[in-house]
């Protein structure tokens, strides 16, 4: 089968303000010497795999990523009988297994004793927490429950054989698309199936100001007429160039061999990257956007992106147009120079009718086997 899948987008953001960085401004990138708006990969993974689109595709092969699965489990042995000591020892235990579990400083275990009882709880759940987001597959939440069970019936510590809940083969499709890191169980590491670029503009930006104001609806005006509420946020509107790389091999042996759902993963995959806007301000902005043009080609051919289409920014008044013609000029006579045939792609153009995503998903996923 085609080893690689390479998608290709274009998507038109209105004013919005889709991720922020730390002082709350839409996040930028200089390339070719000019300002650019980004949207970081780990923004758009993290859309995708909480969208509906992957629930309703894949709902029972989603996987979760927490740091307080441990506080998750010593709420489920109390809720069964389990005393609140022992609780806490045996959910620390099975957190351990997924990451190393913060631990209170010298200082603070002292001033346990000063607490009451509750206080003394709340700051003692503290060491269930991991210091680093784990992602559980299905699989593993549901050794985990099973555990929950036995030790409440039984009321032994959990042995060494009990705390094996890590899985080397699992179902979960965000894991095997995007990826774990397990630093104290590298045996347990998925590399991801996935590559995901920054979605950058291909067009020169300037970040602009909205400044706002709010209004009391209770206030007559007889005394003060001014606003209730001033406020300031900061927008960029763009056309975003978006680049995927998927690995279909990757992905099938990451879910165990299971080639129906590295279909399915890999459609909501796509589906998702055409269609899920990053959430930022979307209560403040409304934009939400559809993809308006996708290419996608699949081969064994080492991938590329097709970002230096756009190092020279896109001008005129139909950036859009302007934009789908850069991008298939380079990709032309970037096959003609490696000489790179992945086969006739699939194209999708939302501006002229042309293509559609059941096509494109069918020809995505055709010889996944």
């Amino acid at each position: 089968m085609s080893r690689f899948v390479q998608l290709h987008l274009l998507t038109s953001y209105p004013p919005a303000n889709l991720n922020r960085d730390d002082l709350g401004r839409p996040k930028t990138a200089v390339m070719g010497n000019v300002p650019r708006l980004r949207v970081s990969s780990q923004s758009l993974k993290r859309a995708w795999r909480t969208s509906d689109v992957f629930k309703q595709a894949l709902s029972e092969h989603i996987g979760t990523r927490t740091k307080i699965g441990g506080i998750q489990v010593f709420k489920k042995l109390c809720e069964k009988g389990v005393s609140e000591k022992n609780a806490l020892t045996w959910a620390r235990e099975i957190a351990g297994v997924f990451g190393k579990p913060e631990s209170l400083s010298k200082k603070e275990k002292e001033e346990l004793k000063k607490m009451g009882p509750k206080e003394k709880r709340e700051k003692e759940l503290t060491e269930l927490k991991l210091s680093q987001l784990a992602h559980f597959s299905p699989e593993e939440l549901a050794g985990i429950d099973a555990l929950i069970e036995k030790l409440a019936n039984e009321n032994e510590p959990p042995s060494k054989e009990d705390l094996a809940l890590l899985r080397k083969n699992h179902k979960a499709v965000d894991i095997a698309l995007f990826g774990r890191m397990l630093a104290d169980d590298t045996d347990f590491n998925t590399e991801a199936a996935a590559q995901v670029a920054h979605a950058i503009s291909v067009h020169q930006i300037t970040v602009e100001d909205d400044y706002f104001t709010a209004i009391d609806d209770l206030n007559d005006r007889s005394e003060d007429a001014g606003a209730a509420h001033l406020g300031e946020t900061e927008f960029a509107a763009g056309l975003f160039y978006l680049y995927l790389c998927i690995d279909r091999e990757t992905l099938k042996e990451n879910l165990s061999g299971d080639a129906e759902l590295a279909s399915k993963a890999l459609s909501a995959l796509i589906e998702s990257a055409a269609t899920v806007a990053p959430t930022g301000m979307q209560n403040s902005f409304g934009s939400r956007a559809y993809a308006s043009y996708i290419f996608c080609e699949k081969g064994d051919e080492q991938p590329r992106s097709l970002s230096v289409a756009f190092l020279k920014p896109v001008t005129g008044s139909d950036i859009l147009t302007n934009a789908i013609s850069e991008l298939e000029k380079c990709r032309d006579k970037m096959n003609s120079v490696y000489g790179i045939n992945n086969g006739e792609p699939c194209i999708l153009n939302a501006q002229t009718g042309q293509g559609s995503i059941k096509e494109m998903l069918k020809y995505a996923t055709e010889g996944l086997t």
